[in-house]
């Protein structure tokens, strides 16, 4: 494609040749001829005097001068992604129907239009939404309901009695419903297993990652509020509830019977005690470990879990204590001179 058409396409400003031929997108690092890369971030400005891109997408206000092609936008960041969209190869669109190597039960009720794909299992009383697709490998679990327009791909699980709303998207290797972690401890220290006889129910419009794994509850529901969104790797205990709309970022992990509010954010690795509520607009920052409730809008960080203000303090005192020490041992030194002093009068 010509770097003129996807200016025009991005309805950008061109500066340098427009009848280069663009055979792809790439960062400024690994371009070459032919690529096409872009620049979000200004703290990577001069890797675009570097780079081996035949053209470059730039904010409006770019003001260096680059050996190659420019697209001026407004918005370089969203500007590149729609310039990406014309170089994806989209997979193509599943087929509605059972493949034939699909076990799907008698009692099982499907929708117009689902598509299951190659070696998937449906269990006795499951219910797939119409426009639903399932695609190789999954296993939907007894008594199953799967809503309208969602997308489970590869080796997706779903335990006996989940309760999947519409459009949901569901990654690569998730389980969702598996047993949660509870034993009974004997007096002898062993561990005897707990039955776990509740569910897990996602609303609407949820997405979550690849190898995520959310726990059925002990008893009632372990609970996605509709719209949230969840990374990879993420583990969600029992009788977890999260609202609506919130995050939660790859390796982060929730103790049973937390209760996380609407429009949450877990950063990356965080990790949540317990039977703790989360408020409403909450940050919970990246590593953080929480060990007591979090108000509304509250954002904390660190380990223990403090405000983030406080945690800044404290790593700039931390930061400065090689320095206080070298001051500490200096006054130490002028004490033992002036003892000394005092000491021969």
């Amino acid at each position: 494609m010509k770097l003129s058409e996807i200016a025009e396409h991005l309805s950008g400003s061109l500066e340098g040749n427009g009848d280069i031929e663009i055979t792809a997108v790439a960062g400024l690092k690994e371009a070459g001829d032919g690529d096409l890369s872009f620049l979000a971030n200004s703290k990577y400005a001069s890797q675009v005097s570097e780079t081996g891109a035949a053209a470059v997408i730039v904010p409006n206000d770019w003001d260096r001068a680059v050996k190659c092609a420019l697209i001026r936008v407004e918005n370089s960041d969203h500007s590149f992604a729609q310039a990406a969209d014309l170089f994806y190869e989209p997979v193509p669109p599943s087929v509605p129907g059972v493949h034939p190597t699909a076990f799907v039960a008698e009692s099982a009720r499907i929708g117009e239009g689902v598509s299951i794909g190659p070696q998937c299992t449906v269990e006795d009383g499951a219910v797939i939404g119409a426009n639903t697709v399932i695609q190789s490998n999954c296993s939907i679990g007894y008594k199953t309901v799967i809503g309208e327009n969602c997308l489970l791909y590869p080796l997706v699980s779903t335990r006996e009695f989940t309760e999947i709303g519409s459009r949901v998207i569901i990654h690569n290797g998730s389980v969702i419903g598996s047993d949660g972690f509870g034993y009974a401890v004997q007096k002898d220290g062993s561990r005897t297993k707990i039955p776990q006889i509740g569910k897990v129910v996602i609303e609407d419009d949820v997405e979550i990652g690849a190898n995520v794994a959310i726990d059925r509850a002990r008893f009632g529901k372990t609970r996605i509020g509709k719209g949230t969104k969840i990374d990879n790797l993420v583990q969600i205990a029992h009788n977890v509830v999260i609202g609506e709309h919130s995050v939660m970022c790859g390796q982060s992990g929730v103790s049973g019977s937390t209760t996380i509010g609407s429009r949450v954010i877990l950063a990356g690795q965080s990790g949540l005690a317990g039977h703790l509520e989360v408020g409403d607009g909450a940050i919970i920052g990246a590593q953080a470990g929480v060990m007591k409730d979090v108000e509304s809008k509250d954002f904390v960080i660190g380990s223990p879990a403090m405000p983030h203000l406080q945690f800044k303090k404290m790593v700039a005192n931390t930061i400065l204590l090689p320095k206080l020490k070298e001051k500490l041992k200096l006054l130490e030194d002028e004490l033992t001179k002036l003892s000394k002093g005092n000491s021969a009068e």
